[in-house]
């Protein structure tokens, strides 16, 4: 487990967001660089097809201009002489048309501006059918013979779909004008010959009036126009001509279409990437997070936890430490992480035990309910520890080594070695209290043998002396003898009692306990007057100290009789009952004493309490340990017909 993972993980967390923001910058930079390379593309292909367009209007407007520059020089060449005939004017003209001069009509007038000759002498369209006479401007006439150079006419409708003008170019001999050649241009006629076809296939080229009205149009193919064009002034001949062409609206080329598309497809799959990425970095962060704080928690688990923790691989070798098992042998993860047997923690005095029970466990057979072990702090201090280990299974399901858990005894193995011999200093205590309680009923129970013993003595002395005969002398020493022995039996009594490592558990008879224990406080009962009520069953014997039971029934039985000090002596009266039931002996010991108040009836059983002035406080407390101590239970009650009832609970000896 990595201890610096909280440190590492919101650094790595940063370098995440760093590297998902760098692909956003780049992804936004890759969108702005197509678009910007398609808007540099498309803008550089119309500025080429601009400046072609140019290029190509540029060059038509010179080849007409040329095509016209050369038909003046031809009309103004005109040779009167042979063409003075109709034949000869007409074969003139037919060789100045069949050059693709644009021509479409040739006429000579005169000095006055009469028709003097005209090829074709009519003008006839090819829809209508109806023929057009010649009519040449009067006006470009004039200014031509006047001016002494060519002039042309404005333009004007012929008939209804064709526009045309003309050319008027002044024929001078001898410096002296002699008449005028009059060339028709038509316009739809001059764009079929002057312009190409390579140029038609491109543009559409259209020759436009000065009030924006298409006059003619040359096109070879039927295809959508785009709205930009390029003019060009067609001047010759002026009048607010010009030159209009459009381009076609052309396909784009494959591989260009294929590179846009490639380049669009191309960013959809690096979006897709990004929102993949995204989603990924953002689980992937969640994950981290959740990481974080599942760490964080467990190992503030492990940092509370008193439990030592210690994980071994199959070899034996340790693999993990928690905090609390370096603080209970005093080494640290780094000195213990990786060490093989023998460990440094182990007891030097219990190595052998130790290290089979180590080989145990790593076969498998380690106590299921866990065993005790001494290891050693390093301060050299031996602790007793208590360890249950559980196989160590991986993330696969294998079994890759041992865990176990570990808990310091010590202080509870002392603590219970401080009550067992705290229990054996209450147990001897209690014998002592008792036998102190008990020196004064002791002593005078045995002043009533010495006494008697020394009446009977002293009876026989007298007889003696008197020269009584024998048989009247031996009664008197025999009940002598038999108080003697009485007192002895009380003698060896208070000897035993003073000796309490002589008892240990054996059979006991409770109802011969009984009768003891009132032996014993015959006297005072007598000398009381308690009636005493015996129902005791013969044959109940429970296992534990006789002696010990003896005190503690001796000290009830004489709590009862000391209650009923100040009870009217007709109603004293002592109920004794034992008998057995469901495998407990059941003794009731019930008096018409004075009772006991509510309000200290909590105590009663509390060493050192007491409520007679000249009481110690320990004998309810000695005989309820007593009690215990023969896995039996002690408790007192109110008799309904006046005093208290005692009640003991043991269970009865395996027969």
């Amino acid at each position: 487990m990595n201890p610096d993972l909280p440190t590492a993980l919101p650094e790595r967390t940063s370098r995440w967001r760093l590297l998902w923001v760098l692909p956003r910058l780049a992804f936004v930079l890759f969108v702005g660089g197509v678009g910007l390379l398609l808007w540099m593309s498309d803008q550089a292909d119309k500025e080429e097809k601009r400046a072609t367009l140019t290029s190509d209007i540029l060059w038509l407007e010179q080849n007409l201009r040329f095509h016209l520059a050369r038909n003046e020089e031809l009309l103004g060449r005109i040779d009167l002489a042979h063409t003075a005939s109709a034949g000869a004017f007409e074969s003139f003209a037919r060789t100045l048309f069949g050059s693709e001069s644009g021509l479409r009509q040739l006429i000579w007038l005169d000095a006055e501006g009469q028709v003097r000759r005209a090829h074709p002498a009519t003008m006839d369209p090819d829809v209508t059918g109806e023929t057009m006479e010649v009519s040449p401007s009067r006006q470009s006439f004039r200014l031509a013979r006047s001016l002494g150079k060519p002039v042309y006419s404005a333009a004007y409708p012929f008939f209804t779909d064709d526009w045309q003008f003309e050319v008027h170019v002044p024929v001078s001999r001898e410096g002296r004008v002699i008449g005028v050649a009059v060339g028709v241009y038509r316009i739809r006629e001059i764009l079929g010959d002057s312009v190409p076809w390579w140029l038609a296939e491109r543009y559409r080229i259209s020759i436009v009036g000065d009030s924006g009205k298409v006059l003619g149009t040359r096109s070879k193919i039927e295809s959508r126009v785009t709205e930009e064009g390029y003019q060009v002034a067609f001047d010759p001949p002026g009048w607010g001509l010009s030159i209009h062409a459009v381009p076609y609206h052309a396909p784009r080329p494959l591989a260009g279409v294929l590179l846009s598309v490639s380049l669009v497809i191309l960013a959809l799959i690096v979006l897709w990437s990004l929102w993949i990425l995204r989603r990924h970095v953002l689980w992937r962060q969640a994950m981290e997070e959740q990481l974080q704080r599942e760490h964080a928690f467990r190992k503030a688990m492990e940092d509370s936890l008193d439990t030592g923790m210690r994980a071994r691989n199959l070899d034996g070798e340790i693999i993990y430490v928690n905090p609390a098992f370096c603080r209970m042998v005093g080494w640290s993860a780094a000195e213990l992480i990786g060490r093989r047997p023998p460990m440094p923690y182990w007891a030097d005095d219990y190595l052998d035990e130790t290290r089979a029970m180590h080989d145990r466990v790593l076969a498998g057979q380690g106590p299921e309910e866990g065993f005790e072990l001494k290891l050693k702090r390093r301060s050299g201090e031996v602790i007793d520890v208590l360890i249950h280990e559980a196989p160590l299974i991986d993330a696969q399901g294998r079994h890759s080594g041992w865990m176990g858990s570990m808990v310091d005894i010590t202080e509870r193995k002392h603590a219970d070695e401080r009550a067992r011999q705290q229990q054996d200093r209450l147990q001897s205590t209690a014998r002592l209290v008792a036998m102190g309680e008990m020196a004064s009923s002791i002593a005078h129970e045995l002043n009533q043998p010495l006494a008697a013993i020394s009446s009977y003595c002293t009876g026989a002395a007298n007889l003696l002396r008197k020269q009584t005969p024998t048989a009247e002398v031996l009664p008197a020493l025999d009940k002598a003898v038999e108080q003697a022995h009485r007192a002895g039996q009380v003698i060896r009594r208070v000897y035993s009692l003073a000796r309490p490592g002589e008892n240990g558990f054996e059979k006991v008879n409770l109802a011969q306990r009984i009768e003891a224990a009132l032996a014993l406080m015959d006297s005072e009962i007598r000398q009381k007057g308690i009636r005493v009520s015996l129902e005791l069953s013969p044959q109940v014997t429970v296992e534990g100290d006789p002696v010990l039971l003896e005190q503690a029934l001796f000290n009830l039985l004489r709590n009862a009789i000391e209650s009923m000090r100040d009870t009217a002596p007709e109603q004293r009266q002592l109920a004794i009952a034992l008998d057995c039931a469901d495998g407990y002996a059941r003794l009731a010991i019930a008096d018409r004493g004075c009772g006991i108040d509510p309000g200290v009836a909590g105590h009663m059983f509390d060493p050192l309490f007491t409520t007679k002035t000249e009481g110690l406080g320990m004998g309810l407390a000695i005989c309820r340990s007593v009690i215990e101590n023969h896995r039996g239970r002690l408790w007192f009650e109110a008799n309904p017909e006046g005093g208290t009832v005692f009640h003991i609970l043991l269970p009865l000896a395996p027969q």
